[in-house]
């Protein structure tokens, strides 16, 4: 008992932050989303054509209860980023779940073979397709708190959909899954020497 409450007492989930420039863009996911699934590879894309120094991507869960299995997943990216490999393990979860979405979700939300499945099974897929160990960490008894943050930030920001984009604080609706990576340059304005981040 005083082993499992000293665990609950120093993890850290690590932000899923990547690059360091001043511009920020930050974009909220569901995890078992179609849509959410398109826009994931290109932020990594994205941050290789403009540079880390010149940008920084940062991925904001934001968990939609008609996916059914969304908690569960969201949890397990978070657990993912509170291992040794931190915000690196949870990209490799994500991008697990993406490429096997069909694993992670129900037909037309609502009946299929994900009926029967339970969340250690569904843990089970996540670290046999990602080859991160989650399972203990999704236990940590507190981790509910980075789930947490990331549904008040998405409110606070008026994000209802997946995936949403911000560009410096500021929702971009004219932003979507489906677009070139060289829009969302464009609507990054680098080289626009008039528009200096916040």
């Amino acid at each position: 008992m005083a082993d499992a409450a000293r665990v609950a007492l120093v993890w850290r989930a690590e932000p899923l932050v990547w690059g360091r420039g001043a511009r920020r863009f930050e974009v909220f996911l569901e995890p078992t989303c179609p849509y959410s699934a398109k826009a994931f590879p290109k932020l990594f894309e994205l941050l290789a054509s403009v540079g880390e120094d010149r940008l920084t991507v940062k991925i904001r869960l934001l968990s939609q209860p008609w996916h059914l299995f969304s908690g569960i997943v969201t949890r397990a990216i978070l657990a993912a980023s509170t291992t040794a490999e931190g915000r690196e393990a949870a990209r490799r979860v994500m991008a697990a779940v993406y490429a096997n979405r069909d694993e992670f979700e129900f037909t037309r939300h609502s009946s299929g073979a994900n009926m029967d499945e339970t969340p250690n099974g569904i843990l089970a897929r996540i670290e046999a397709r990602s080859g991160v160990t989650v399972a203990e960490a999704f236990a940590i008894p507190n981790l509910d708190r980075e789930s947490r943050w990331h549904a008040r930030y998405a409110r606070q920001n008026g994000a209802h959909t997946t995936p949403t984009f911000m560009i410096d604080g500021i929702v971009r609706a004219d932003l979507s899954s489906g677009d070139a990576v060289e829009k969302w340059v464009e609507a990054l304005e680098l080289d626009d020497p008039a528009s200096v981040p916040r």
